[in-house]
């Protein structure tokens, strides 16, 4: 019941989804009017889709601490509750982002060592995508938090990627050792001490469009902070592209040629083919969608959830976890 669009987008969303991959089974969780009568209107398959009434609905203004505490009929409670029951593999929601780490914390709890999730996405950078995390679960994190974004990370891009060694930066003010706060040059300490994460140091915010890293690791303030800039940024340059266009008449009669020309950069950097942001640290996969996702960027954000519950990806950042605490002992 999330988003900007609601069922009337995520349903089409679904139903080609199901077309796209032969293994997705989907669970519907919302208010049963609207979700019944979308089912039939796009021919859902009966055999892959099971709908969860739901009477309650959260809405954005609503603050986590007041979730957590009521609407226990919600449809994101029930959504994650599914995952905890083992009804479902995944959970994906469009819905508010604190209420869905809080709730996701609360019903699901936390990886064995670690002090708190953190929200991953990507940036698309060279036609594919630079992970950043955190992106706003923790405003302040500390040291060992961040040397735990930067396992979960490495753990996380390399089971959805297949990339062996992930390429580990730690977000600073420089990329010399001695510049940054106590904080960062005590993470980055850790992160040189542990021989089977490649950690290559620190980058700087250009340093993320500029394929230096593949997980960038930087606390939830400044992650946040970062992706909506970023966002801006992009929505800015491609509505000064289409003035540019528009302003001469010469450049109005090259459009088409020029979109044509433009297309493979357009696509490459397109963010509906990024959408989906994972929660790590939970017992269980928690992906995030982008508010504002329309059909084709929920499609990716679907398709990103299954290969997430198909990796099994709590699972295996659990024995990630467990692995370097071995060694510290």
């Amino acid at each position: 019941m999330g988003g900007d669009f609601g069922p009337r987008c995520i349903i089409p969303a679904v139903a080609r989804s199901l077309a796209a991959l032969p293994e997705l089974e989907v669970v519907l969780v919302g208010s049963a009017d609207p979700l019944e009568s979308l089912v039939q209107e796009h021919a859902l398959p009966v055999s892959r889709v099971r709908v969860v009434p739901c009477s309650e609905t959260i809405l954005p203004d609503d603050s986590p601490a007041a979730v957590l505490r009521g609407k226990r009929d919600a449809s994101m409670r029930l959504a994650i509750e599914q995952v905890r029951d083992g009804t479902a593999d995944g959970c994906l929601s469009a819905g508010s982002t604190g209420a869905l780490m809080v709730l996701s914390r609360s019903i699901l709890g936390t990886l064995d060592g670690i002090q708190r999730p953190a929200i991953m996405a990507a940036l698309p950078v060279y036609g594919k995508g630079c992970h950043v995390l955190d992106l706003g679960a923790n405003v302040d994190s500390s040291a060992r938090q961040l040397f735990e974004f930067a396992i979960m990370g490495a753990e996380a891009v390399s089971e959805l990627t297949g990339m062996q060694r992930p390429r580990i930066g730690l977000l600073n003010i420089g990329s010399e050792v001695h510049k940054g706060s106590v904080r960062v040059r005590e993470v980055s300490e850790l992160l040189r001490q542990c021989a089977d994460l490649n950690y290559i140091g620190h980058i700087e915010g250009d340093g993320l469009f500029k394929d230096q890293a593949d997980v960038v690791v930087c606390d939830g303030f400044v992650g946040n902070v970062v992706l909506k800039a970023s966002e801006g940024l992009a929505s800015y340059l491609q509505e000064e592209t289409r003035r540019a266009l528009a302003s001469n008449h010469l450049l109005r009669l090259m459009a088409p040629l020029l979109r044509r020309a433009l297309k493979p950069v357009r696509d490459r950097h397109d963010p509906r083919r990024y959408n989906g942001a994972s929660l790590l640290g939970l017992n269980g996969v928690v992906v995030k969608s982008h508010g504002g996702a329309d059909q084709a960027a929920f499609e990716a954000a679907i398709a990103y959830a299954a290969q997430a519950a198909q990796a099994r990806l709590p699972e295996r950042i659990a024995s990630r976890l467990a692995a370097h605490q071995a060694l510290r002992l």
